[in-house]
Formats: C-alpha cells, structure tokens, sequence
C-alpha cells in the first residue's frame, strides 16, 4: 500500500503545468553556457573529452532536481537506457563509418578521388562543385549521413588539396547533403516528418521545395561568391608534385572507386546503412589486397609476424599513416579507424542521457507546453514549432526527437487553426531536421565533425543552407507566401520540376 502512495507521488511531479518553467529551463541554459565556455577554455579540444564531462555534471544536477522532487532513480535510469538504446544505432554506424574511412584510404580509393579532384577542379568553383555534388549524392541516397561518410569524405581531401579552408569545405558538404536529404522520398526523417503530421510524403516534399529551393540558390551563389573571391595567387600547392606523389605511392586506376559505387548502390536500393556500409569496408580490403599490393609490402616491413594480417586489422580499428613525397598529403592521408570514433561515442552516450533525464522528470515537457502556449496567429505558430525543434535539439541531442515530438504537439492545434498539415511538416524539416547538424553535442553535429574531422563551430558559419532554412519559413510565414489552409488547393510550387 505505502509503495502506491509512493508511485502515485512520483508521478506528480511530471504534470508539466506542477512545474516551474525557470526550473524546467535552468539545466538546458546551464548547458548551453558551461558548453559555450568549455570550448572558449578548450577551443577545438573541447570534444575530446571536458565536453563530455560537462553534459555527464548537467545530467547528474537533473538528476538530483528530479529526486528532490519525486522522481525516482528507476525512472530516470530507465529513461536514460531507452534514449541510448535509440542512439545505438547511429553508434554501431559511427563504429563502421570509422573503419570503412581507414580501409578506403589504405586500398588508394581516398587517394584516387583527391588525384581527379584535383586534376579536374580548381579553388574558384571548387565549393559550388562541392555543394551540387553533396546535393545529388543525397538525393539519390536520402541520407546525408552516407553521403558524408563517402563524397563528403573525398571532397574534404580534395578541398585541403587545394587548400581551401576547412569550415567552407565542410558548409559546402553539409549544406549539399542536407538540402538534399530534405527532398529525398528516401530520407528517414523526411518520412517521419510525413508520417507524424499525417501528410501524404509526395504533398510534404512538394510543399518543402517552396523554402528549400530559395535557399540552397542563395546558398549556391553565396559559395561561388567566396569561391571567386578567393585569393590563389599565394598558394603553395604544386598540383603536379601533388599529383605525383599521390601516383608514386598508390596503384591509380579508376577500379578503386568499386567501394563507394557499392555503397551507394546499396543504399539507393534502400539496404540498411549498417550492412551498406560493412560491404563497403569489405570491398575496401579487397581492393587494398588486389590493387595496393606495394604500398602493403613496404607497410608489412614493420610487422614481421602476420604482417598483413596485422595492417589490414590495425586499418579497421586503430591509425593508419600513409607517408608520401609531399607533406601536405601526410598530414591528408591519416585516419584513425573505429578507435578515432570513441571520443564522439562518449558525447553522443552522454547526450542522450541527458535527454532521457530531462524527459523523466518532466522538464522537457513543461518546456514544451510553455512554448506552444505562446502560439496566437499563424506566424506565432510557426515561431513557436521552430522554437521547439531548436530547443528539443539542443535538450535531447537528437534530430529525430526534434521532428517526432513537435509534429505531435501542433498537429492538432495547426488543424484547429484552420492550416493543413503541410505548413507543419515543412516547418518540421526546415527547423528540425537542418539545425542538429550545427549542435556539436546533437548526435547530428558529433557525427559530422568526427567523419569529416572538421570542428562543429569551424563549418557552423558556413552552411548557408542550413541557417537559412529556418529564417525562409518564418519569412514565408510572415509575409504568408505560399501558405496553405484545410480544404483550399495547394499553392503552386517554386518549380515544375520536383524529384521523384
């Protein structure tokens, strides 16, 4: 009897109108400013491991919010367990993407897109290029993930190559793969966009076309804009000498690029990005053992025993170091396999610990239901949902909670205003979706800055696309371009030409 009265008391303090918003709000704004001077004190050592910390020491001052005020530690431990359990895959992802980027560059298919980038590119429209390609990519894959771990990786070689600074080669990749994510029928949370606001998938990727068109064209001219204002007349790079080291060390031949060939194949085939990826790797080995036969004799030199055996398996999980002629392919030609990926791992077990604490004791919630209060007119109801995506991916780390959660808060109150689902799942992908990739602690933003080995707050100012895509839906919103109501015809759309 006295373990009833005991639940039922728990329960209480998860009522969100019980709770405090200054103390729902206190351990999400502690967050932000502890992170934000974390990486003042340790700039781009920060992920390394203090800010790791700092999200474990906000998770434990939740945590002890929620005992004083009733919630249990059972509660809240098995809320954090579900919310990794939902990280584990992108996890088991990491792990793979970690190895394949290790295995590709030991069988020379790394070295042969840098060896025709470069030949084939130059720094003026080398962005643009970059950006259109990522875009594609994406579009074909749905996923901005793969398209990072397999283009996105090339094009960061080619980019330094060229000596292109790292936060615009990462802006151009993220802003490609991200645009084109959005409008792929194949995308993950372009479906679950759909699905939560019960809009029909082909309407929501028609109606999303409207804001994503506006700005990935500003962010395409803004790119060949730096593009032609970039100074190469001080470069130090010897495209021929580039050239000829990558040719004197690595066997070149366009059979090299089998490995990502199958893993987009696979991927646009809709196969799983964890069994994709580990056939990617797979051909990797193959390739190296086929093709890469004198760079492995000279790295066998330091393994007497098991020589081979040795390099291959220190590939896929700890360094590989490919020295050639020209320093700056040294510094290029390094990866860190599945070890590399640890640091990232951490965060991301962290953060969503953090979030499933915030969601036991009912802070997010109440946070929430603050938010939606606010909604009064229609361009309040689209603040306030694009609010509530930023919020809910900076508090849980996670994008897919950032879409899930929104859609089925304002789903019905869009309906009771009078505005079809649309303008909802549209708001979803431009605020939701675009924006975790620019958090560094959001599993989002750590996966691209490990798999790229580019700083989250180096690219963040660069992806023009994904910091414009929540401002063109609240200009869309306020100006009420192109808003569609219940029982009205959908508006026409910025072009005749929507993906299929």
């Amino acid at each position: 009897m006295t373990n009833n009265k005991q639940n039922s008391g728990a329960d209480a303090p998860q009522t969100p109108s019980s709770m405090p918003l200054l103390l729902a709000l206190f351990p999400v704004l502690a967050l932000i400013a502890a992170l934000s001077w974390n990486v003042f004190v340790f700039g781009d050592d920060a992920l390394s491991g203090s800010s790791q910390m700092i999200i474990i020491l906000v998770t434990g001052l939740v945590g002890a919010i929620g005992l004083y005020r009733g919630v249990s530690w059972e509660k809240q431990q098995a809320s954090m367990v579900s919310t990794i359990g939902n990280a584990m895959p992108s996890i088991i992802i990491l792990l793979l993407v970690g190895a394949l980027a290790s295995i590709w560059l030991l069988c020379g298919t790394v070295p042969v897109l840098v060896f025709y980038g470069v030949k084939l590119l130059n720094p003026t429209i080398f962005l643009v290029a970059c950006c259109i390609a990522c875009a594609l990519t994406s579009l074909v894959s749905g996923s901005s993930w793969s398209t990072a771990a397999t283009i996105g990786l090339a094009m960061v070689g080619v980019g330094r190559a060229l000596e292109i600074p790292d936060g615009m080669i990462g802006g151009a990749i993220i802003s490609g793969s991200y645009f084109g994510d959005k409008i792929s029928p194949l995308s993950d949370t372009t479906n679950l966009a759909a699905a939560v606001t019960e809009t029909p998938l082909f309407d929501h990727i028609k109606y999303l076309f409207n804001t994503t068109g506006p700005s990935i064209i500003i962010s395409l001219i803004a790119f060949t804009a730096i593009g032609l204002s970039l100074d190469t007349s001080s470069t130090t790079v010897d495209v021929n000498d580039v050239l000829f080291a990558i040719d004197e060390r690595f066997n070149i031949t366009l059979w090299l690029l089998a490995p990502p060939v199958i893993t987009l194949g696979l991927i646009i085939k809709k196969v799983d990005a964890i069994p994709a990826l580990f056939i990617g790797i797979l051909a990797g080995i193959i390739c190296a053992l086929v093709f890469q036969q004198d760079l492995l004799n000279d790295l066998v030199i330091n393994h007497a025993e098991f020589g081979l055996y040795k390099i291959v398996m220190i590939a896929l999980f700890g360094k590989t170091e490919i020295v050639t002629s020209n320093p700056m392919l040294n510094d290029l030609f390094i990866a860190k396999g599945m070890y590399g990926m640890l640091g990232t791992i951490w965060l991301i077990l962290a953060a969503m610990a953090f979030g499933g604490v915030m969601e036991a004791t009912g802070m997010l919630n109440r946070i929430m239901d603050s938010i939606k209060s606010l909604a009064s007119s229609f361009f309040s109801l689209v603040a306030c949902t694009t609010g509530t995506c930023i919020i809910t991916n900076i508090s849980t780390s996670d994008q897919y909670i950032s879409v899930a959660i929104p859609g089925r808060m304002y789903v019905g109150l869009y309906k009771e205003m009078g505005y079809a689902s649309e303008n909802l799942s549209r708001t979803l992908e431009d605020t939701g979706t675009v924006t975790s990739v620019l958090i560094p602690w959001n599993t989002c933003g750590a996966y691209h800055a490990a798999v790229l080995g580019i700083g989250t707050f180096t690219y963040l100012p660069y992806c023009f696309f994904n910091l414009l895509s929540p401002i063109m839906t609240l200009i869309f919103a306020w100006f009420m371009i192109r808003i569609k109501r219940i029982d009205q015809p959908e508006p026409a759309v910025v072009t005749d030409s929507i993906p299929a």
